[in-house]
């Protein structure tokens, strides 16, 4: 029974990363949207806050895994379309989840990333984690947090301002990071339907307050 759950409270601490504040609807019609957010996760706050009821996959599987995608959402300009109806040939199968475990170490994450946001999109299971891989190779993360090693205390603007670094057409006002407590939790960037960074108001102006968060380190390493 405590193997069955621990997958599922896992899940739970990640949803709470979801985008705070902003106005979900509760249906949508596929592939009506405005825009997307990717949302890539900093995997060590996770493990960090989950503690014992992290996902074993992602947090005590030796691989050090630093930032990942949380997930691809459809946005409207105001709000986003959450669990829309699709047809029975786009049912998410193993294979698509076997597929995007690289960039997303949770299958419950997986599943329900898709069945939330990824049905809205309108694209099939395979089309749309394709999609959530090419907006991941569009965003170049910066070289200091692939391996960080001990932890780091940083004003949530110094983090924006590397990704800025990092990806000259990115503005600052395409991005936002998050954070909960005292952790940084996620960073969120717009991008248009063709995966171009765009502006995104409702976004930018919900991101972290905090004048310092904390980045603990990346598990696994040798």
């Amino acid at each position: 029974m405590l193997r069955w759950l621990l997958p599922v409270v896992a899940l739970a601490v990640a949803v709470a990363y979801d985008l705070p504040g902003a106005e979900a609807q509760s249906r949508g019609r596929a592939g009506d949207f405005d825009y997307y957010v990717l949302s890539i996760s900093w995997s060590p706050s996770y493990c960090a806050a989950a503690g014992s009821r992290a996902d074993p996959r992602q947090c005590d599987s030796g691989r050090p895994f630093a930032f990942v995608v949380h997930g691809l959402w459809p946005q409207y300009e105001r709000g986003w379309p959450q669990f829309c109806r699709t047809d029975g040939r786009k049912r998410l199968r193993g294979r698509e989840i076997d597929g995007i475990l690289d960039l997303m170490p949770s299958r419950g994450l997986i599943r329900h990333e898709w069945s939330k946001h990824g049905t809205c999109s309108g694209l099939s299971p395979q089309g749309y984690f394709r999609t959530v891989r090419q907006a991941w190779n569009k965003l170049v993360i910066p070289r200091r947090y692939e391996r960080l090693e001990s932890y780091l205390s940083i004003d949530p603007r110094s983090v924006e301002k590397d990704f800025l670094a990092a990806n000259p057409k990115l503005r600052a006002d395409a991005i936002a990071i998050s954070c909960k407590g005292r952790r940084l939790t996620e960073v969120l960037v717009c991008m248009d339907r063709n995966l171009n960074f765009r502006r995104c108001e409702a976004v930018d102006r919900r991101g972290c307050r905090a004048r310092k968060v904390v980045m603990p380190p990346v598990r696994g390493h040798r």
